[in-house]
């Protein structure tokens, strides 16, 4: 079990590696977009985070689940902008400055919690 823990958490952290580089590189552009980067960065960070907490868990480990719901909402509101951005030609700074900050917050959380 330890074994598909490590690879789901080092899938997790691509996700993550692929949503914040993704959205990184485009700073000092003008015309932003959502890339298929942070697309599937976002999409492998919901799976692979879930999965994550199921092996976990099965492994009668012990999650805190306030931390895991903040998480997961917070990813899920990522994905669901990501998702609903994808085609458009380009988005708000305000919205993607706001993907910039929940993807590096929920890597806080993470981290600080």
């Amino acid at each position: 079990m330890e074994i598909a823990r490590d690879a789901l958490l080092l899938l997790h952290l691509v996700g993550f590696a692929a949503l914040f580089g993704g959205a990184f590189v485009q700073v000092r552009d003008e015309v932003k977009v959502v890339n298929s980067a942070m697309l599937h960065g976002a999409l492998i960070q919901v799976l692979s985070g879930v999965l994550l907490v199921g092996v976990i868990e099965a492994d009668e480990g012990e999650v805190n689940q306030a931390k895991i719901g903040v998480k997961l909402l917070v990813a899920l509101v990522i994905a669901v902008l990501c998702w609903v951005n994808r085609r458009k030609e380009s988005v708000p700074g305000g919205l993607f400055y706001a993907l910039l900050a929940l993807t590096l917050s929920n890597a806080a959380v993470a981290v600080f919690w």
